[in-house]
């Protein structure tokens, strides 16, 4: 007998989430059937993206959305041999059955140097979101400046790598001085923690009088209003999250991008990950080799215990961790 212990959603989220948001259940699973598979989840990623999308796609008592990497604890699927590691994405739960689809098998030649957790992050659809986000929708060229928001989180982190190994100017903003000073080990050219500065307009022509050529967008709000001012003509900007309006209930109204957008012929472009799953295989391929080669730096924020998940979650939220957050069970 297996029990699979799961955190459920208890209400839609009014605001920040709070732990009485959650609801730990437990379910005994049933045999497997033929061509069936029992998977226990090893690591769990937390991630913003769950917080917009939960009135989206869940209902209240739902698991709550996720991905995991999991191993093969039993199978009756010969394809499937017991002990193989997958990326699947049946939510915050430490055992599930499956089919087989929908599954990404991690590669048997996987390094032995690299932790199996970073197909939650770097190798993951984190880097995947700052390799295709970046350089098909940003087209940084060598000598531009690129400026990335949320700069220490999963994404933002690799953003500013891989601007880096284009030749860019890169400038990040972060939430604490312990993160500015990361971004400045990642090879960050400037860096600044946006709550301390007296003003973020007069931080933004600091860090870079030359104006900016690239933008990817974390944050929103505020920032991004502030940051209009200061794109250069034809700049481009990719809309990968809106992090600081997440909880408004209300969206906030005003100022408006519409002025700098036409005069200086800007192109700003929100974007899925997903629209590229086409060519993922082309993005792991290119961030293995980056990591591997050690131009691209990883940094995870590893929490034990899968009682902490909403704990994590919430953290992260807040600004908490930083690189990838991710869940030991």
């Amino acid at each position: 007998m297996v029990v699979a212990k799961s955190w459920t959603l208890v209400k839609h989220f009014d605001g920040p989430p709070k732990p009485e948001d959650f609801k730990l259940v437990e379910k005994e699973l049933p045999a497997l059937k033929d061509g069936e598979l029992l998977f226990e989840s090893v690591f769990l990623s937390v991630d913003p993206y769950i917080r917009p999308y939960s009135k989206r796609v869940m209902k209240e008592g739902d698991i709550i959305i996720g991905y995991q990497v999991a191993r093969i604890a039993e199978s009756k699927n010969p394809g499937f041999p017991v002990g193989g590691y997958y990326v699947a994405e049946t939510g915050w739960t430490t055992h599930f059955i499956s089919d087989g689809k929908g599954l990404r098998a991690l590669s048997p030649s996987w390094p032995e140097s690299l932790p199996i957790s970073l197909a939650l992050g770097a190798l993951g659809l984190p880097g995947l979101t700052a390799y295709f986000g970046l350089l098909e929708i940003c087209s940084p060229k060598e000598g531009d400046v690129v400026l990335v928001n949320c700069a220490a989180g999963a994404v933002g982190s690799l953003v500013g790598q891989i601007a880096k190994i284009k030749g860019c100017k890169v400038v990040g903003s972060a939430g604490s001085d312990e993160k500015v000073a990361f971004l400045k080990e990642l090879g960050f050219d400037e860096a600044f923690n946006y709550k301390t500065v007296s003003s973020l307009e007069e931080a933004l022509k600091k860090a870079s009088p030359e104006g900016y050529d690239c933008y990817f967008e974390n944050v929103g709000g505020k920032f991004g209003d502030a940051v209009l001012h200061q794109i250069n003509d034809f700049g481009r900007i990719a809309v990968c999250g809106a992090i600081s309006m997440y909880n408004d209930e209300v969206p906030p109204s005003g100022p408006y991008m519409h002025p700098h957008i036409l005069w200086k012929q800007l192109r700003m472009e929100g974007f899925l990950v997903t629209r590229w799953h086409n060519r993922y295989d082309e993005g792991y391929a290119q961030l293995l080799q980056w990591i591997l080669e050690g131009k691209v730096k990883y940094h995870e924020h590893v929490i034990t215990g899968f009682e902490n998940m909403p704990a994590g979650f919430m953290g992260m939220l807040k600004g908490e961790t930083t690189g990838k957050a991710i869940i030991k069970v």
